[in-house]
Order: C-alpha cells, then sequence, then structure tokens
C-alpha cells in the first residue's frame, strides 16, 4: 500500500503563515508516534510532506519539502495522486480537517479517517453537543450566547465553537462576566458552557460502522491560568479502566456513525458520571503513548479495518462488527 500521512501544521498547510508552538507541538508528537508505529509494517510505501522550516523525522520515509505556500498545492496534489490510501491529521478549526477529508474522499483514494459528515458535525462544539444530547448521552450544554445559562450560578467557559484543544478557551467567574467578555468583543463564533467540576479525562477508540473499541482512558492535564485554559499534556492510560466506559463509546460510536479508525473524546468524570466535552474525529495527542500503554500497534489496527485481508482484521470487540 502507498500510503500518504499528511499532518497539516508540521507537513506546509501554514507555510506563509507562523507556526503555532503549542499546535505544532502536539502536531509533531502526533506525526512521529504515528510514523513510528507504521514503519513496523510490511508492505508500505509511506509519504510524508514536511515544512520547510523543520528538521526531516528519523523515519525511512519519503519526505517532499514545500518551500513556499504556491510549491505546496503541487505537492500535495503528487502525493495525493501517487497513494493508495491517504491518513490525514489536522485541526477541525476553520474546517480544515473537513475539507481536507472531502478532498481525499472525492480524489477515489482511500480515507483513513472519519467521514466528512462526521468531521462536520464534530467540528461544531453545539452541533457535537445537540446530537449526544439527543441520543441520551450526557454531554456539556452548549449555547451561542450567556441567555442559554440564565439559571446557571457558578463559573462559565467560553470558546470557539470550532476551536481545538484550549485554544482561545477562557474561564469566567459567572455568566455576567462572560456576557461583558462577548459583548466587548467584535468577533462571533463563540459557544458558552458551564464549568464542570472532575476529572478531566479522554478516550482513545478505534470506530467503525457504529461500533466503537476502547483503546485506552487518558488523563489530560488541563490548568486554568489568568483566565484561560491550557493544555499541559496527557497521560496516556492513566485514566482508569477503559472498559468502564465501553458503553458510553458504543453509544458515540452509533450517534455518529460516521466515525472511523482512531477517534479521540474528551470528557469529564463528574460526581455524577463522565459528562462528554467533544469527539476529535482525528489522531490526538494520546495517541503518542498509546502503543506501549496498551500494548498494541494502533495504526496496524486502523489499517486492518481498512484492509483487513493484508494487515489483520481489527477486533472491535464484537462479533458482528
Amino acid at each position: 500500500m502507498r500510503l500518504f500521512v499528511y499532518e497539516h501544521i508540521t507537513g506546509g498547510g501554514l507555510l506563509g503563515a507562523r507556526l503555532p508552538p503549542a499546535l505544532l507541538r502536539e502536531g509533531e508528537a502526533m506525526l512521529h508516534a504515528l510514523l513510528d508505529d507504521l514503519v513496523q509494517i510490511d508492505a508500505l510505501e509511506i509519504s510524508i510532506l514536511r515544512d520547510f522550516r523543520l528538521p526531516a523525522p528519523p523515519h525511512g520515509v519519503t519526505v517532499r519539502t514545500p518551500h513556499s505556500a504556491t510549491a505546496f498545492a503541487p505537492m500535495f496534489d503528487a502525493c495525493l495522486a501517487a497513494a493508495d490510501a491517504v491518513w490525514p491529521i489536522a485541526p477541525e478549526s476553520g474546517g480544515t480537517l473537513e475539507a481536507l477529508s472531502r478532498r481525499i474522499q472525492n480524489s477515489g483514494k482511500r480515507l483513513l479517517g472519519s467521514s466528512p459528515d462526521a468531521v462536520h458535525i464534530a467540528s461544531s462544539k453545539i452541533a457535537t453537543a445537540r446530537i449526544l444530547a439527543s441520543a441520551g448521552i450526557p454531554a456539556v450544554p452548549t449555547h451561542y450566547s450567556v441567555n442559554g445559562l440564565e439559571c446557571y450560578r457558578g463559573p462559565v467557559v467560553v470558546k470557539p465553537d470550532d476551536g481545538a484543544g484550549c485554544q482561545q478557551t477562557y474561564y469566567f467567574d459567572d455568566a455576567s462576566a462572560a456576557k461583558q467578555w462577548l459583548e466587548a468583543r467584535s468577533e462571533s463564533g463563540y459557544v458558552v458552557q458551564p464549568y464542570l467540576p472532575g476529572t478531566a479525562l479522554s478516550l482513545s477508540l478505534l470506530c467503525r460502522s457504529g461500533y466503537a473499541r476502547v483503546l485506552s482512558c487518558n488523563r489530560q492535564r488541563v490548568a486554568v491560568r489568568e483566565g484561560m485554559f491550557h493544555f499541559d499534556g496527557t497521560e496516556t492510560g492513566a485514566g482508569g479502566d477503559g472498559a468502564a466506559y465501553r458503553g458510553l463509546a458504543d453509544a458515540i460510536a452509533h450517534a455518529l456513525p460516521g466515525l472511523w479508525g482512531y477517534v479521540g473524546v474528551d470528557f469529564i468524570a463528574s460526581k455524577q458520571g463522565p459528562v462528554v466535552l467533544e469527539i476529535n474525529p482525528r489522531l490526538t495527542t494520546s495517541y503518542a503513548g498509546l502503543g506501549q500503554a496498551a500494548g498494541i500497534n494502533p495504526a496496524r489496527l486502523v489499517l486492518g479495518l481498512a484492509d483487513p485481508m493484508r494487515f489483520g482484521e481489527a477486533a472491535m470487540g464484537y462479533a458482528h462488527a
């Protein structure tokens, strides 16, 4: 299989712009971990794009290096044309991952990721909350304005509806402070949520056709500093027994059957039980330690979903999956 791995931040998607330090660190971690797993698998010819501002990764893969935004487009097209399958890693913000997934799907190449329609829903926090709530899955209440929290008296979180991670995520002591902040800003696209006390965790899932397998439960290191949330890393496998969340994983996959391959789910383990914050239809930073924590090669499992005859059937934990 000729496999094109495209990580948007490190692969030239931001040529002509500054590389955001936080997203760059996360992109590098995910890309290197994925390539570490892929080079262990026979019958793969792997190619990547690499922003010229970054050093070449130490892997046995074919690297193309665009030096400008003008050079990027034909190089991407060449990699796409030469590939049998494409594994995209990109932020949901700005519709980046959705557009990339549609482009791959429309090219006729095998998309090693969730369907564009599933990405579209998961890219919006308010759309995600609504579809999960309609399926009876506990999700954090999400509104376009603080008016939806009129009966809520606790702290409030304000974040972009399509934001990635903790980017531009703010903490306020109450709804009135959040409302004042929002009214002072010209840009739109923010959503508001009640702040939920509890432990920040995430699930690493393998999804297909409305079913899910829990690969690990991870502890998220998230802190509030000077009124903003900061993501300080993840401890893969340190969130407890993933099997305890199998029902939650199944319900999410059933509610969004277009989820495919590796999927991350961020949630709060509250006193009332798990409450979902968001769904990441792509690799997450927890992938970086997944192989060691779970004793598996997660990339082989994903490839097994796409081509079980060549890479082995990826066990989903269900005889009928």
